[in-house]
């Protein structure tokens, strides 16, 4: 809706009566005050409707030969969505129709003979301001209610981890991408089990809405339920993918996981890729891909197996899980992608900023990917820094990893 209207702006109104002297009279004073409106007339409803887009005001005469009284104020408010001011004009002895006229949706009502041109402009302006006030207020509730609905599903795909171990830190990041008023269905998790082994998952539901959030939400909650209950990898994500299946709302709908069980003694970690980018590693050594056979993702085939991998950390490491909004940002002007093999570069090179460079990592990575990319990422993006630091001095420079 536009800005509330300056005094001298140009409103547009639709004259619906088919008494040509009655026409004649609401033209004459608005013409006498030189009221800043432009009229067109129509003389039924069925005219009034093919008339009305572009229109800021209908007045509207309750006595017409295709419709009379309230039915004709309720075809008008159907065909203007609600976003047409309507003025109802009725006679002497009709004024008791004015006023169910308003209770039925009009803005206001004008007795015919009873009326001088500044109280006509005035009660016209006040009619249009009145519906782009009410639009404004049910846009703004549309937002309150979209917005609360937005952090439920956020606090279902982004939970906060499980984690007792004071050796491992653990920094997510969620950013939206460029269609920021749609849920993507990127979700992550961490569970620590009774064994001292860390699970680390983050997945990517294929599109975006809250259909697709919903369902990401679903799978997240799953995940995190069996790994507490001890299930094994294999299982959970077998169950995982019964769920997909049986929730999503379009048939090949699929989603990616990527899930890292980091052993008790944190030297080194079982991985497991559905469908999803390997994690970028970063030791002493510098920074690397974890590697692992890449199975099919979730929802492709009815029944499928996710092989895993022994994977190597060492004494000092950090870790970082991604959804492919990440890399498939562009390069530029190219068409080139910015790809898993320089992402590692640019973790790399993120890791020499300073004492503080695991806090700010990720945000940096992203805010990388962007100006690469000449502006906002298409697909969001969740990531998770997952570090080993124990053994840090506090306030000095840590090694890479």
């Amino acid at each position: 809706m536009d800005a509330v209207l300056a005094t001298q702006d140009l409103v547009r109104v639709l004259l619906v009566e088919d008494d040509a002297g009655d026409a004649l009279l609401v033209e004459a004073l608005l013409a006498e005050v030189a009221a800043p409106i432009r009229l067109t007339r129509a003389q039924t409803v069925r005219e009034a409707v093919r008339l009305l887009a572009g229109q800021d005001c209908v007045l509207l005469d309750l006595g017409l030969p295709d419709a009379s009284g309230l039915e004709a104020v309720r075809q008008l408010e159907a065909a203007g969505g609600g976003e047409v001011a309507v003025v109802v004009l009725t006679g002497l002895a009709d004024e008791q129709q004015g006023i169910a006229a308003v209770a039925a949706g009009a803005q206001d009502y004008l007795v015919k003979g009873q009326v001088d041109g500044d109280l006509l402009t005035r009660v016209i302006r006040y009619a249009v301001e009145r519906v782009r006030s009410e639009e404004i207020q049910r846009q703004l509730h549309e937002e309150r209610v979209y917005a609360a609905e937005k952090a439920r599903l956020e606090r279902g795909l982004l939970p906060s981890p499980v984690l007792s171990d004071d050796r491992l830190r653990v920094v997510p990041q969620y950013r939206p991408g460029r269609q920021r008023m749609q849920l993507g269905g990127d979700f992550y998790d961490v569970v620590q089990v009774e064994d001292g082994t860390v699970h680390v998952m983050i997945g990517d539901v294929c599109g975006h809405g809250p259909d697709e959030a919903a369902l990401g939400v679903h799978l997240r909650v799953a995940w995190r339920a069996l790994v507490l209950a001890g299930r094994p990898l294999d299982e959970v994500l077998s169950t995982m993918q019964r769920v997909l299946l049986h929730e999503r709302h379009l048939d090949g709908l699929f989603a990616t996981v990527c899930v890292l069980s980091v052993a008790p003694d944190r030297r080194t970690a079982e991985l497991r890729l559905a469908g999803h980018p390997p994690p970028v590693v970063l030791t002493p050594a510098g920074p690397g891909l974890l590697s692992a056979p890449t199975g099919v993702p979730l929802g492709v085939r009815a029944t499928a197996t996710w092989a895993s991998a022994t994977v190597e950390l060492g004494e000092r490491w950090s870790v970082v899980l991604y959804t492919d909004g990440l890399i498939e940002g562009r390069m530029g002007e190219t068409a080139e992608r910015l790809g898993v093999d320089r992402l590692v570069e640019l973790v790399g090179e993120l890791a020499e900023g300073g004492p503080d460079w695991r806090a700010t990592l990720l945000d940096d990575l992203i805010q990388r990917a962007r100006a690469l990319n000449q502006g906002d990422l298409v697909d969001d993006v969740a990531a998770l820094l997952v570090s080993r630091v124990d053994g840090d001095a506090p306030g000095a420079a840590a090694p890479r990893g």
